[in-house]
């Protein structure tokens, strides 16, 4: 298959698997049809597919970030001790897992074509990467069983056993597999909502968010970890804030812990970059 025979297939089968959208109409346009596309796996339930919409599916992504490009650690320069800043779409980085700022739902984002890191993760990843953390939610764990390496800790460490009942907690993390992103795995946070002046309370829960991912990564041996700017924008964390905690985290946890675990600070505004550049010197 062609990607054009491969996108229209994709689109076909989203489509026809729900009665309620069988009548949508596929643009003429390459755009509109990958927006189409996107769009209905944005509002798609977590729930199994065929073997044959993961083969097409997995073809596509995987050559759609290919044409997107690649970036590792090595294309990164160091800003700091085990410190990286890099500005761009955290889809693209090939490292050890990238960090993604969920909500308390832990599935993903359901607005068609959002512009959240959420949307754009789980887009990037495939339809999987919401079945899997519905199943982290309902306390299967499928990572869990196919994780073999034997030096690694259980998911106990990062996923609760039992079914979680209620909403995702603030400042922690859970750990998925990334499908077709170019990364390892993905770290899933919710950081604290900002509701007028930001509190001591938002300040502690933000932190711990890095340092929960930090923990999580360590705790699975992985060498390197990309965050994104958690809380801001939508969350309304000043950015300016926390960037600061951000940062005082991520160096007080190098200091404590000598593990050489390698950090990228992943900024996609020109006004994140300047303040990291800024901050760290």
């Amino acid at each position: 298959m062609t990607q054009a025979e491969r996108l229209m297939f994709l689109i076909n089968y989203l489509r026809n698997e729900n009665s309620e959208l069988k009548s949508i109409d596929i643009p003429a346009q390459d755009t509109a049809r990958k927006r189409l596309f996107r769009s209905l796996m944005n509002i798609r339930p977590p729930k199994t597919v065929s073997k044959e919409f993961l083969e097409v599916q997995d073809a596509y992504l995987q050559e759609e970030c290919v044409e997107r490009g690649i970036i590792s650690l090595s294309d990164i320069p160091l800003a700091g001790p085990g410190i990286y800043l890099w500005q761009g779409d955290i889809t693209r980085l090939s490292v050890d897992a990238i960090v993604n700022a969920a909500n308390s739902a832990m599935l993903g984002c359901f607005v068609p074509c959002h512009g959240c890191i959420d949307n754009a993760i789980h887009s990037a990843a495939g339809v999987e990467l919401r079945l899997e953390c519905s199943r982290i939610m309902e306390g299967e764990h499928s990572m869990e069983e196919e994780h073999s390496m034997e030096e690694e800790h259980s998911m106990e460490e990062g996923n609760s056993m039992e079914k979680q009942k209620a909403d995702e907690p603030t400042g922690k993390a859970k750990i998925t597999k990334a499908y077709n992103l170019p990364c390892r795995y993905v770290l899933h946070t919710v950081g604290p909502i900002v509701h007028g002046a930001v509190t001591r309370q938002d300040q502690n829960l933000l932190s711990s968010c890095y340092r929960s991912c930090l923990e999580l990564a360590a705790a699975y041996q992985l060498k390197s970890i990309a965050f994104c700017c958690i809380s801001t924008g939508e969350f309304h964390f000043p950015n300016e804030k926390a960037a600061e905690i951000a940062i005082q985290t991520v160096q007080e946890y190098q200091k404590e812990n000598k593990n050489g675990l390698e950090v990228v600070f992943n900024v996609f505004k020109d006004s994140d970059y300047k303040i990291y550049k800024q901050l760290l010197g």
